[in-house]
């Protein structure tokens, strides 16, 4: 690129920032949403020029937090960002409310269920201790089994290698 058309380039990209710069001055001035699309058709140029250069978007990303111009006739000076802030607030106690009922109806139905399983006659057995105990003792039986089989594994490797070099002796001497 020859540096006459880079300076034109430049030239180019630095009149729509300022037009950018000066779309969002007036916006705000004039009480006028602003958003990235508001801008950049207010400033002539596509969102994606917006989106290139962080910080035009960043500026424009404040403008919108930033109060409007405030009517005079107005109430009460209510700021975007104040209204942002209540419904996070908001949502984040919903949540809250939500997983503690999900909590609550899930303890209500254990217990209900539990209830109802006693009340059948078809309880847990009685010995479910000794069941406990039980599986823990043929778990360990099975460790031990498993560990029996992994010797006597490398014992059967270890007497096939001295039958091999047993053999390999005899068959030279032979």
């Amino acid at each position: 690129m020859s540096p006459a058309m880079r300076d034109g380039r430049q030239a180019n990209s630095e009149r729509r920032r300022q037009r950018v710069a000066t779309a969002i001055k007036n916006a705000a001035k004039s009480g006028t949403p602003i958003s990235v699309s508001a801008i950049a058709r207010q400033a002539g140029v596509d969102r994606t020029f917006l989106y290139r250069h962080r910080d035009l978007l960043e500026l424009v990303h404040a403008a919108e937090l930033e109060p409007a111009a405030q009517d005079p006739t107005a109430a009460s000076p209510v700021s975007r960002a104040s209204l942002q802030a209540d419904l996070a607030n908001a949502q984040a106690r919903n949540a809250r409310l939500a997983a503690h009922v999900q909590q609550l109806e899930k303890r209500l139905s254990q217990a209900m269920g539990a209830q109802a399983w006693q009340e059948s006659g078809l309880g847990a057995p009685a010995d479910i201790d000794e069941l406990q105990r039980r599986i823990t003792r043929l778990e360990q039986q099975n460790v031990e089994l498993a560990g029996a089989l992994d010797e006597a594994r490398a014992d059967l490797e270890a007497a096939r290698a001295a039958n091999r070099d047993l053999t390999r002796a005899l068959n030279q001497r032979g």
